[in-house]
C-alpha cells in the first residue's frame, strides 16, 4: 500500500482499532512491564497461505512507537508454511505487548482474504478473464480487504458508489427501464465514468446493447443462457459474470469466454489465515536486532 494512501486512509482506521482495544490504557501490561524494556518477539504462520498486510501490520506498531521496527522475511503475496518465521518485531515490551491483537487481527485478515483470492485466481490461470472482487466487505475494512485482494491475484471492481456507474435491478426499476437508466447515467455521470448494466435474463442484454452500455454483467444466469448471452454480445460490451461464484463454478463461466468474473465471496466468505506473535524475549539496551 503506497504511503500516501497509508498516511490519509490507513492511520486513521489503525489508530480507531488501537483505541478501542486500549482505552485509557493496557492494564495488562502495564502491570507486568511499567517501564520501557526493549524486546523481541516473533512472527509465525500457523496455517499454508498468502501473506497480505505486512505494512499495514507494522503500522499497528509505529503509531504507538516510531522506534518499533520490523524485519520480514517474507513479502505480501508470498505463500507461506506453517510453523515458518514471517518476521521479527523489535522494540518497547509494553508497545509489542499492547500493539499485538490489533496488528495481527489486520494481518490474519488481510490474509485469510488474499488466500482464498488466490485460490480463485490460480483455477483461471490460463483463461486471460478477470478475477474482481465487489463492494461486499465488512464496514470499516474495505480499504485493507481489496488491497488484500490484489495481493491474491485478484483486481478490484469499482472502490466505492463514486467510482463508476453500475446500474443494478432497483437502478432499472426506478428509472423506468435500462435505456431511460443508462441514458440518465450518461446525463449525470462523468465521461469519465463507464457504466455497467446488471442483467438477469436475455431481453435485458438486447436493451443493455441498444442503450450503448459499456460493461454487461451477466447475474445469476446458467450455463446455457450465458453462453446465448454472449454470443448476442458478440464483442460489442466488456462481460462480467456474477452470482454464485465459487471454486466448483468459476472455471466453467471463464470457459464460456468472459472477460471478467466477479465474486462477492473473496471478501465475505473468507476466513482468516492463523497467525501468532510468540516468543517475547526481554533484551539489553542496544541488542535488537541479533538476527535470532
Amino acid at each position: 500500500m503506497n504511503p500516501i494512501t497509508m498516511n490519509l486512509v490507513v492511520d486513521e482506521a489503525i489508530r480507531r482499532a488501537l483505541q478501542e482495544d486500549i482505552m485509557s490504557e493496557d492494564i495488562s501490561t502495564m502491570s507486568v512491564c511499567p517501564e520501557a524494556r526493549p524486546a523481541e518477539v516473533q512472527l509465525i504462520a500457523k496455517q499454508e497461505g498468502v501473506i497480505a498486510g505486512l505494512g499495514v501490520f507494522e503500522r499497528a506498531f509505529t503509531l504507538l512507537d516510531p522506534a518499533t521496527r520490523i524485519e520480514a522475511r517474507v513479502a505480501d503475496g508470498d505463500r507461506v508454511e506453517p510453523g515458518q518465521l514471517l518476521a521479527m518485531v523489535y522494540g518497547d515490551a509494553r508497545v509489542l505487548l499492547s500493539g499485538e491483537r490489533v496488528a495481527l487481527n489486520y494481518l490474519q485478515r488481510m490474509s485469510g482474504v488474499a488466500t482464498y483470492t488466490r485460490r480463485m485466481a490460480d483455477a483461471l490461470e490460463g483463461t486471460g478473464t478477470l478475477l474482481a472482487d465487489t463492494r461486499k466487505t465488512t464496514p470499516g475494512m474495505r480499504i485493507f480487504e481489496k488491497e488484500a485482494v490484489r495481493l491474491g491475484g485478484g483486481a478490484n471492481h469499482r472502490y466505492n458508489l463514486s467510482s463508476a456507474v453500475m446500474l443494478k435491478d432497483n437502478h432499472i426499476d426506478a428509472a423506468g427501464g435500462i435505456a431511460a437508466a443508462v441514458a440518465g447515467a450518461r446525463a449525470h455521470a462523468s465521461f469519465t465514468c463507464t457504466v455497467e448494466v446488471e442483467c438477469e435474463t436475455l431481453e435485458m442484454v438486447r436493451e443493455a446493447l441498444d442503450a450503448g452500455a459499456d460493461i454487461i454483467m451477466l447475474d445469476n444466469m446458467g450455463r446455457d443462457q450465458m453462453a446465448e448471452a454472449i454470443e448476442v454480445i458478440d464483442g460489442r460490451a466488456l462481460v462480467e459474470a456474477s452470482g454464485n461464484v465459487d471454486l466448483e463454478r468459476i472455471r466453467e463461466l471463464a470457459d464460456l469466454g468472459v472477460d471478467v468474473i466477479s465474486s462477492g465471496a473473496l471478501t465475505h466468505s473468507a476466513g482468516i489465515l492463523d497467525l501468532s506473535l510468540k516468543h517475547l524475549r526481554m533484551l539489553d539496551e542496544g541488542a535488537q536486532g541479533d538476527g535470532r
